[in-house]
């Protein structure tokens, strides 16, 4: 076996020159600090030194509460670096799930901001399991605390003439957990060499048109560290030299501020970031540096309402999908030759699907005798996939780990379609189609319907109890103007037998909204809105 330093596929060899490639390239957390490629990796070697110090070993789990900061995309590196397993929290679960992930993972070091302290420190004898704390304040400053041990993080940081391994590639990197939407969040694990497939091939699909990137562009992802690798763009942005800023707490000022001030081009985000960005009262104040924006969305369907507003300001959206348990990417909605080849307003359609395969990913469509569909774009089947870095299972999960992967290919979940060009178009998930009279009404085309009436914000269907159907279709809608139940089903009838919707697709009510429950990484919360609206007093 070849053995040979620089052959493993882990993350030190990954970025084993990127200091020395991009040395002046920039790294920010908002406007509160900034330094060079060079100095960050000089600090993420300083932590994996401290972390020795304090008892971190190989294989050890190291959880981050935080928000997306500088030090937390420090230990992004850092930790699986040293050969120890990082745990990005989701610390907009509430208590009792944090509690819950943090004991299933088997955390053993905990990263964490002074303002999540309280929280632990309140509940402090449920985390008997963790061997030592490390603390920090943005300002440099010492915490006192009543947790123990516990570390300052910024004085771990200082020796960065440690030496990192040449972990196995096969060891385990990173572990997170699933939004929890069905039932207990569900832990996903990645390897290095996962970690390593996934950039190579992300860097590569973003060079693709419409996107264009290159080192020239400046990154600015307003998808939370904990949400899974942040879609993997710290490690894409950092390998391809690109200028990378972290906003923080997300806040849309701070991010309009950031996008004039820093000269950003490229983000990714789910639909309702964008939503909030595009109606700010100030948006009109930052039009002329939106011109150069170039966005990707995922985690929900792109809805054309959306995408044309965002058109109106000289933004290019484009849609992706993914899930966590794929590391995320599978699709981008990139343009193929063919797709190259059509008119504007095909090009437009398709950029709003979830797009093309990314390298090294292979998707199919298939029906329910597990047989692959046309591609007819009208074929409607569950979406199943394979990559070399999906995850290989649940998190001591044996029996979802063996659903998951039935038949040697990952199931998604998704309904879906491909289309001639080869695009995949998310129909719906599975849990979230409406089942009436047997058949499924896809929620996200009536969706993305209505959110073409230039007076709907945000718009979710859901399915609620029927008792002679089993279950009808109602829509549910922030206004961003005059708008009334008549108007959205009026819209709607001019869309019969085109788009593929159907007479019988048409919601039975349509209820406003002042706004819409969303889940820990920003996605409308369906299952709320169905558990609300399916009460009794509901109907």
């Amino acid at each position: 076996m070849d053995e040979r330093p620089g052959r493993k596929l882990n993350l030190k060899n990954l970025f084993i020159n990127t200091a020395d490639r991009f040395a002046d390239r920039e790294i920010l957390y908002a406007d509160k600090e900034r330094y060079t490629f060079k100095k960050f990796f000089e600090r993420t070697k300083g932590l994996s030194a401290g972390l020795k110090e304090i008892g971190v070993k190989a294989g050890d789990i190291v959880s981050v509460l935080d928000w997306d900061t500088n030090r937390y995309m420090e230990a992004y590196f850092s930790v699986p670096m040293m050969g120890a397993v990082l745990h990005t929290v989701n610390i907009r679960y509430p208590p009792e799930l944090i509690y819950y992930t943090m004991q299933n993972a088997g955390d053993k070091y905990v990263i964490v901001r002074d303002e999540f302290v309280p929280l632990i420190e309140k509940n402090k004898e449920l985390f008997d399991f963790v061997k030592g704390w490390i603390v920090y304040r943005e300002d440099h400053g010492k915490i006192e605390t009543s947790l123990g041990p516990s570390y300052n993080y910024d004085e771990l940081i200082k020796k960065p003439d440690y030496e990192l391994p040449d972990v196995d590639e096969n060891s385990t990197a990173t572990v997170f957990y699933t939004s929890g939407t069905t039932g207990m969040p569900k832990g996903v694990t990645f390897t290095h060499r996962d970690l390593v497939l996934h950039t190579l091939s992300v860097s590569n699909a973003v060079k693709a048109p419409p996107l264009n990137l290159s080192d020239k562009d400046v990154f600015m992802t307003a998808v939370p560290l904990f949400h899974v690798h942040q879609w993997g763009m710290p490690y894409a942005g950092l390998i391809s030299g690109n200028k990378y800023i972290l906003a923080g707490r997300y806040d849309v000022n701070v991010f309009l501020e950031l996008i004039k001030n820093e000269g950003v081009t490229f983000s990714a985000m789910v639909p309702s970031i964008l939503y909030m960005i595009l109606n700010s009262p100030k948006i009109e104040e930052y039009k002329e540096y939106l011109k150069n924006w170039k966005v990707i969305i995922g985690g929900s369907a792109l809805p054309e309402g959306l995408a044309l507003r965002a058109k109106q300001f000289g933004i290019l959206t484009l849609g992706g999908y993914g899930m966590s348990e794929t590391g995320p990417v599978i699709s981008i909605a990139s343009l193929n030759d063919k797709a190259n080849k059509l008119d504007d307003e095909k090009k437009f359609g398709l950029l709003l699907s979830a797009g093309l395969p990314i390298p090294m990913v292979d998707v199919k469509v298939i029906d329910k005798e597990k047989k692959e569909v046309p591609h007819d774009g009208k074929s409607i089947g569950e979406v199943i996939a394979r990559a070399p870095w999906f995850t290989q299972g649940y998190y001591n999960d044996s029996e979802n780990t063996a659903a998951l992967w039935d038949g040697g290919w990952l199931h998604t979940g998704d309904l879906g379609v491909i289309d001639e060009y080869g695009y995949l178009h998310i129909v719906d998930r599975e849990k979230d189609a409406v089942k009436s009279g047997g058949e499924f009404i896809p929620t996200i085309i009536i969706e993305d319907v209505i959110s073409r009436h230039p007076n709907v914000g945000e718009v979710a269907v859901i399915g609620v109890p029927n008792e002679k159907w089993g279950e009808r279709p109602i829509a549910l809608i922030v206004k961003k103007g005059e708008l009334t139940e008549k108007d959205v089903l009026d819209h709607l009838q001019k869309f019969i037998g085109i788009d593929r919707i159907q007479k019988w697709w048409i919601p039975d009510r349509v209820i406003f909204v002042d706004s819409m429950p969303k889940t820990s990484t920003g996605k409308v919360d369906k299952k709320e809105l169905r558990e609300e609206y399916s009460k009794p007093e509901s109907k």
